[in-house]
Formats: structure tokens, sequence, C-alpha cells
């Protein structure tokens, strides 16, 4: 949010924020992120006011997507240091969304970058994996509905 409690992201669209852009069409806009994990760090976001995935439309989230992968291949033929890309979502604030307007990160990777994802990375046991696929497919279920 800035200072006036306006989503940040919606005042970069409106240009009452500043911000250096890299893409932008009708409805898609990429720009630098201002605390990038690394140098090159691209965020991408719809437009219109959406704070969840689950707030766009299959085209308009296709279309999101669409720009993260031409941004990742602008990266890896660009001058700056690229030797892979992740992209990175995060819904919700327990997956530390900090802006609550949809946005997908785009950053290139590069040996001994620094950046780590810190998690309980065991293998898991099949009964396991089979009940969680289970609740997975519940979930769909309901949300189709």
């Amino acid at each position: 949010m800035t200072s006036d409690g306006e989503c940040v992201f919606c005042g970069i669209v409106a240009d009452s924020v500043e911000s250096s852009r890299v893409y932008e069409d009708d409805r898609v806009l990429a720009f630098m992120d201002l605390q990038p994990v690394t140098t090159g760090h691209v965020l991408v976001i719809p437009k219109v006011h959406a704070p969840f995935l689950a707030d766009v439309d299959d085209e308009l989230a296709s279309e999101v997507f669409r720009v993260a992968r031409t941004v990742a291949g602008a990266l890896r033929v660009s001058a700056v240091p690229c030797d892979g890309v992740n992209l990175f979502l995060a819904d919700g604030e327990a997956a530390f969304q900090e802006v609550f307007h949809l946005h997908l990160h785009v950053f290139p990777r590069t040996a001994g970058d620094g950046f780590r994802i810190a998690a309980d990375w065991r293998v898991r046991e099949r009964e396991e994996l089979d009940e969680v696929a289970r609740q997975v497919r519940s979930g769909l279920a309901r949300s189709a509905g």
C-alpha cells in the first residue's frame, strides 16, 4: 500500500507511482522489482486490481504467465547475468505475499547468487502422498462447482 492507502501496484499502473517498465500491453504490465532477489528481477501483474490468483479468469492468468515466459526468454539473451530463471508467485499472507495485488516474480539465476528456499525436502511415503492427492482432488471437485 502507498501512504494514502492505495495499492502500490495500482499506482504503478496509473503512473502515480514511479516504476521502471519492461513490458506493457492493454491488460498486463511488467516492471523492475524495487527490492530484487537478483539483478534483473521483474514483476508481472495484471493491470486490473486482483489480490489473488483465484481473482482473475483463466484468460488473464494465461496472459500474465505468457508475459512472464517472454520476460524470462528476454533475460536469457540480455546482458543481465542469467544462467536460469525462477518464476515465483506468492498467493496469500502465509505464502509471504506482501503486496495484495497478484504479481508473478521473474528473476534470473546464476550459480552462487545466494537465493534459497528452505523447506522440508524429505521424500514422502506413497500413503501420505495418496492421501494428500485425495484431499486435493476433493478440493478440485468443490471449486469446479
